[in-house]
């Protein structure tokens, strides 16, 4: 382990060894950027960006609010792919004094779909509600967008000068498989637009809730990242009047079978080995000296077996494999030809799909069971966490929310992140959210984001940009 992460863990071990207290209320914004981050957070909203409506309108809206506040066309880029005319990205760069190297800040505008029939509200209105704010991208993620446009147009406004450059993307096409995806093409054939010597990502990391007492905040360093796979078996079929031995279905689900019950090897990595550690502080009990014994640098399998009965820490611990979709037969009086079923895997960083396939092929344990790799995954490596890092992004979080642990996280879904990671780009998630670590209504019905959580994250991106801004 490097010398720079070390030095990131020992502050973490000082962070975490804080006592997470009711801290007094966090600063909140000024009254005029707090009605602002409402009113663009509601302007997006308003506007569906899902996968099929696209982008523009949003990208255009932020394009105008952008220049209203004084950014000169030129530091304004709206830019789509040839032939995605919906699929607008907004690039805009905030000048610095010297040339030194640019922060990037990243955020999509795309949305997952939503149903009207499924929501109690409209999904594409901003409705206020008990103290929430619901619709459609209220944690993923307009309300970061919302909260990185206020914080763009405060610091333009009180005159902020930057020790270098930093550049805020919003981009389109992240949530749906992106056949325009934001990122990608702005670093296929824009790079010079969005390089930079850093990422910050609002679309993870964050503070969570337990009970509605803040236990800690997240610094996303890593993700996992995802490989599809289609097993498939075949049997003569006949009439199924006279069932024989050779059935593509029975052979299929024992292949499930043995799938289910199959673990990936332990595989540890300098993020979860520090997030362990510092769990283990935070909440001591039972777990904690599992925690402890499997971030060592030979971790103990027992204590990994018996964490893996907890689905996160499960996640967190090795890839994984589930299946997902699963067909078969042709006809309800036939034997069935053909079965077959998708299995997604989530890779831990340096895991890659050619391993995982192997480790497949054992676990199903037939040579009739057909497997194939439905697309090659884009891979997303660990962003080392360094000492510097940590310590702006924990003096943010201080500055706001005194004495909550500040952990690193590994993902255990993925973002663009992956995309500016494989570009050589340090990725970081560290949006100013915070959720119940039960509440998970992102890409669901009724999704929402606190009222008071929401104000607070458009300071806490304020003063986010203020510090990645300042010189090192």
């Amino acid at each position: 382990m490097n010398t720079p992460l070390l030095a990131a863990i020992a502050l973490l071990s000082v962070a975490a060894s804080t006592a997470a207290f009711a801290a007094p209320p966090a600063a909140a914004p000024p009254t005029a950027d707090r009605e602002l981050g409402r009113e663009v957070l509601k302007e997006l909203i308003e506007i569906n960006t899902n996968h099929d409506h696209g982008s523009t309108e949003a990208a255009n809206a932020i394009a105008r609010r952008l220049k209203s506040a004084g950014f000169v066309d030129g530091d304004v880029t709206v830019i789509a792919p040839q032939g995605h005319p919906s699929k607008v990205n907004v690039i805009v760069r905030y000048r610095g004094a010297a040339r030194g190297t640019p922060v990037l800040f990243l955020g999509h505008l795309d949305v997952v779909d939503a149903k009207r029939e499924d929501w109690s509200v409209d999904p594409f209105k901003l409705t206020e509600q008990d103290g929430w704010f619901y619709g459609r991208g209220t944690i993923d993620m307009k309300d970061g967008d919302a909260a990185l446009v206020d914080a763009l147009i405060r610091l333009r406004r009180e005159g902020f000068v930057p020790a270098h450059d930093l550049i805020a993307a919003f981009t389109a096409d992240e949530e749906a498989g992106g056949d325009a995806n934001g990122p990608a093409f702005l670093l296929k054939e824009h790079r010079e637009l969005i390089d930079a010597g850093l990422v910050i990502n609002l679309d993870g990391g964050g503070g969570a809730f337990k009970g509605g007492k803040r236990v800690l905040y997240e610094i996303g360093t890593s993700e996992k990242t995802y490989v599809t796979y289609t097993i498939e078996t075949t049997s003569p079929g006949g009439h199924g009047s006279l069932p024989g031995p050779d059935n593509a279905i029975y052979r299929l689900a024992s292949g499930l079978g043995r799938l289910e019950a199959y673990k990936f090897p332990v595989m540890l990595t300098a993020t979860t080995r520090a997030s362990f550690k510092s769990y283990a502080a935070l909440e001591p009990g039972p777990d904690s000296a599992d925690m402890l014994a499997v971030a060592q640098a030979i971790p103990d399998l027992a204590a990994a077996d018996r964490l893996s009965h907890n689905d996160y820490y499960n996640a967190q611990l090795r890839t994984t494999c589930v299946a997902t979709l699963i067909s078969g037969g042709h006809a309800e009086n036939a034997l069935p030809q053909r079965a077959k079923a998708t299995i997604q895997c989530r890779m831990m960083p340096g895991d890659n799909a050619e391993q995982v396939q192997a480790k497949l092929v054992a676990a199903l344990n037939d040579a009739r069971i057909a497997i194939r790799m439905d697309a090659v995954p884009i891979v997303s490596p660990e962003s080392p966490l360094t000492a510097q890092l940590l310590a702006k992004v924990t003096g943010v979080v201080h500055s706001m929310w005194p004495g909550v642990p500040v952990v690193p996280n590994m993902a255990t879904g993925f973002s663009d992140d992956r995309q500016t990671r494989n570009a050589g780009m340090p990725s970081y998630d560290a949006s100013g959210i915070w959720i119940e670590m039960d509440e998970n209504r992102a890409h669901g019905r009724d999704e929402r984001v606190g009222q008071v959580p929401f104000d607070e994250s458009v300071e806490y991106t304020y003063r986010l940009v203020k510090a990645m801004g300042a010189a090192n």
